[in-house]
C-alpha cells in the first residue's frame, strides 16, 4: 500500500517544484531579471498594469521571450513523459522511447526539406512545424501499414519496422545535409535534430497544450487497460480487454502527441526514456498513478534541461538533446543495474 500513499505524496511538491522551476526559468539566463520582478512583470501581463518606460526590456524579455518558451518547455517534457510511458506499454519494451516508431526520424526529413530546399515556404514561419508533423505523421502511416499483419499489431513487429523505418529516414537526411548548399542550412538541421526551444512563441503554446492535455486525458481513461496490456495479450485478453485494438488506438495518439511536440521542439532525447522508469520506482506500476506524476516531473525536467541549454554556452545555445543524454545516460546506466528493478516495477 506504500506506492499510492507515496504517490499522492509526489504530486503537490511536484506542482510546487513546476511553479518554482517555472519563476527562475524566466528569471534565470544570459540577463537575469530577479524573481520578484518577475513576479512583478507577469502580474502587470495578467491585470493590465502599467510598466514603466525603464523597465520595458526587462519586461520584454519576461513576457515576450522567457515565459512562452519556459511554458512550452513544461509542455514538451510533459507530452514526452507520457508518451514515453505508453510506448513502453505499447511495445512491451523497457529500451522504448517516443521516437521507437521512426516518428522522429520522419519529422526530421521534413524539417530538413525545409532548411535545405525551402520546402513549405509559403508558410513562413511556421514552415519548419508544419513539415515536421507531415513527416512525423508520414512515417506513422508507413510504419502502420508496414507493421500491420490479418492478427494486428504486434509489439516486435511494431519496434522491428519502426527502427528499420528510422534508418531509412535518417539516411534520407543525412543526405540532404550533404547535398545543402550552404554550410549554416546543414547546421540548422543539425541543431532541430538534437532538440531545441529557441524559436518558441505564445503562438505556438495553444496547440500543443491542448494536444498533450487531450492525450493525458484519455490515457487516464483507458489507464486500467494500459495496465492489463503491459501483463501480456493473454493476460489483457483474460481481464477483458482487447489487445490489438487498444494498440491500434494508442499507436494513434502517441503519433499524434510526438507529432505536435516534435513539430515545436525538435528531437529531444531520453525524456521519454528516462522520465518514465524513474517515476515508475518512485510509484510503483499502476498507470493511473504513473500518468499522473510523470507528467509534473517530465516538466520540471525539460525546463530545467532548457535553462541549462541556453545559460551553460551564453550567449549561444546548446542543443537540448546534449543535456538530456549527459543526464540521461548515467540515470539509465543506473537504473539497469540497480538491484531488483525490472520494467514497469521494481
Amino acid at each position: 500500500m506504500s506506492a499510492p500513499v507515496l504517490s499522492r505524496h509526489a504530486v503537490p511538491p511536484l506542482i510546487g517544484a513546476l511553479v518554482l522551476s517555472v519563476l527562475f526559468g524566466v528569471a534565470l539566463g544570459p540577463v537575469s531579471v530577479p524573481p520578484a520582478d518577475v513576479v512583478s512583470h507577469l502580474h502587470a501581463a495578467l491585470t493590465g498594469g502599467v510598466i514603466d518606460a525603464a523597465e520595458a526590456g526587462t519586461y520584454r524579455i519576461v513576457w515576450e521571450i522567457r515565459l512562452p518558451r519556459v511554458l512550452l518547455a513544461a509542455v514538451v517534457g510533459a507530452g514526452l513523459a507520457v508518451v514515453g510511458v505508453v510506448v513502453q506499454t505499447m511495445v512491451r519494451n523497457a529500451l522504448a522511447d517516443p521516437f521507437v516508431l521512426g516518428m522522429s526520424s520522419g519529422a526530421s526529413v521534413g524539417a530538413s526539406a525545409v532548411v535545405v530546399f525551402g520546402l513549405f515556404a509559403s508558410l513562413g514561419i511556421y514552415a519548419l512545424s508544419a513539415a515536421a508533423a507531415a513527416g512525423a505523421f508520414g512515417a506513422t502511416v508507413l510504419v502502420y501499414v508496414a507493421a500491420r499483419t490479418a492478427q494486428g499489431l504486434t509489439p516486435l513487429r511494431l519496434v522491428l519496422t519502426g527502427t528499420a523505418m528510422a534508418y531509412a529516414f535518417a539516411a534520407v537526411t543525412t543526405v540532404m545535409v550533404f547535398l545543402a548548399p550552404h554550410g549554416e542550412a546543414a547546421r540548422s538541421v543539425l541543431f532541430w535534430l538534437l532538440g531545441s526551444l529557441g524559436a518558441a512563441t505564445w503562438s505556438m503554446l495553444p496547440l500543443s497544450t491542448a494536444v498533450v492535455l487531450a492525450g493525458l486525458v484519455y490515457l487516464r481513461l483507458v489507464a486500467r487497460s494500459l495496465n492489463a496490456l503491459s501483463m501480456g495479450d493473454e493476460t489483457a485478453m483474460t481481464l477483458g480487454v482487447d489487445p490489438a485494438a487498444l494498440r491500434r488506438k494508442l499507436f494513434l495518439v502517441s503519433s499524434v502527441l510526438t507529432g505536435a511536440l516534435v513539430a515545436v521542439s525538435g528531437a529531444v532525447g531520453f525524456v521519454g526514456l528516462v522520465v518514465p522508469h524513474l517515476v515508475r520506482m518512485v510509484v510503483g506500476a499502476d498507470h493511473r498513478r504513473v500518468l499522473l506524476v510523470a507528467p509534473l516531473a517530465g516538466a520540471v525536467f525539460l525546463i530545467w534541461v532548457d535553462l541549462v541549454a541556453r545559460t551553460v554556452a551564453a550567449p549561444q545555445e546548446l542543443p537540448l538533446g546534449v543535456i538530456t543524454a549527459v543526464v540521461g545516460v548515467p540515470c539509465f546506466v543506473f537504473l539497469m543495474r540497480k538491484r531488483g528493478y525490472v520494467f514497469g516495477g521494481r
